[in-house]
């Protein structure tokens, strides 16, 4: 029989008796005190919870979930991943928004023993036991790599989401021991609803649903997804490749599209390129492609960089490299460069935001 689980709450030790009884911890940080709130919630039976999404597709906003439907999209993840009872998860997240809340609902459904750690772009530095399952960002899993190469072996299993992962990072994830997921999903979907295995003899090039998801694509190509656990189905702005009625392989938004002279360009194909190449020139500027005003084409291919600009002949082999993979429609007619990009609540590039800086 496994002992009842732990939860550790930066560096503090409580039964699910002793955070239940807690009181607000005067000089608790905030993250300390979302996660404290969320756990008492969640373990003293509150049937509703009131989430905000992370405003990276439009404006944040509210919304009221069921603990039934938190329960039913834990136990899905714990399936495909064979959580287990006594198992230690990792909670790494910001605990206010739905990734960081769903990890702690799995764990509390699974009977892991949690660890909540500050979020930060190092989570592992400090770590020094194994850890059977996490959630993390590319950001933080680039770092990781970088500082902290040999604790990812500690690892059993994680699970990657909240931003593309780069090319670069694939590849590094490929030699990694630890069995690495892309995850695909949304707050509507509550947390993710797709996986993708990224490293190992299993190793998928696609997204897999979950087996009570069913997906369709509407007449825009976008998915649309139904979950026994949801009250309808949610109708979305992501371009995709359905492979079968399982599996699908995500294209970009539609939302970001760009009419250039009539011909649609789809950002995110355009930034898979680019991204290999900037790789290959170890440039580490954040980027993405977006359409300007342009008089003749409604709009031109931008590429729009963070940062310190580079010189007009590495610009020049950028554009020559790129244009052996993309026609004349896609190829950025322009490099644009701003001092610093604004974000979500949750880290992401803020594209509509940052647009009126170079407007």
């Amino acid at each position: 029989m496994n002992p009842m689980p732990s939860i550790t709450i930066n560096g503090q030790v409580y039964s699910h008796n002793e955070l239940i009884r807690l009181s607000p911890l005067p000089t608790a940080s905030d993250f300390q005190r979302a996660t404290i709130k969320f756990c008492q919630d969640w373990l003293s039976g509150q049937q509703e919870f009131t989430i905000q999404t992370s405003g990276s597709t439009g404006a944040p906003k509210s919304m009221v979930l069921q603990r039934s439907q938190m329960e039913a999209s834990a136990r899905q993840t714990i399936e495909a991943l064979q959580l287990k009872a006594g198992e230690t998860s990792l909670i790494c997240l910001d605990t206010k928004y739905i990734a960081g809340q769903m990890m702690l609902v799995r764990s509390f459904i699974a009977g892991m023993n949690i660890v909540a750690v500050e979020p930060s772009s190092n989570p592992l530095k400090e770590m020094d036991q194994r850890i059977d399952f996490v959630a993390l960002v590319p950001f933080q899993l680039e770092n990781i790599f970088e500082h902290a190469y040999k604790n990812i072996n500690k690892i059993r299993c994680a699970i990657i989401g909240g931003a593309v992962i780069s090319n670069s990072l694939k590849e590094k994830i490929r030699s990694s021991a630890c069995a690495v997921y892309a995850t695909y999903g949304m707050t509507e979907t509550l947390s993710h609803i797709a996986l993708q295995r990224l490293n190992g003899a299993h190793a998928q090039d696609y997204f897999e649903t979950f087996p009570t998801i069913g997906l369709r694509l509407d007449l825009r190509g976008c998915l649309c997804i139904k979950a026994s656990y949801l009250p309808e189905e949610i109708v979305t702005n992501d371009l995709a490749e359905r492979i079968d009625e399982k599996k699908f392989r995500w294209l970009g938004r539609i939302d970001n599209v760009i009419n250039s002279g009539g011909v649609k360009v789809i950002p995110e194909m355009v930034e898979s390129v680019f991204q290999r190449i900037l790789d290959s020139f170890e440039i580490k500027h954040r980027f993405f492609i977006t359409g300007l005003p342009h008089e003749k084409l409604g709009s031109k291919v931008t590429a729009v960089f963070e940062g310190i600009p580079f010189n007009k002949e590495i610009q020049e082999e950028i554009l020559f490299e790129a244009a052996q993979n993309l026609n004349k429609y896609e190829l950025p007619r322009e490099f644009v460069f701003v001092p610093q990009f604004k974000q979500t609540t949750t880290g992401k590039i803020n594209r509509a935001a940052t647009l009126p800086l170079i407007l």
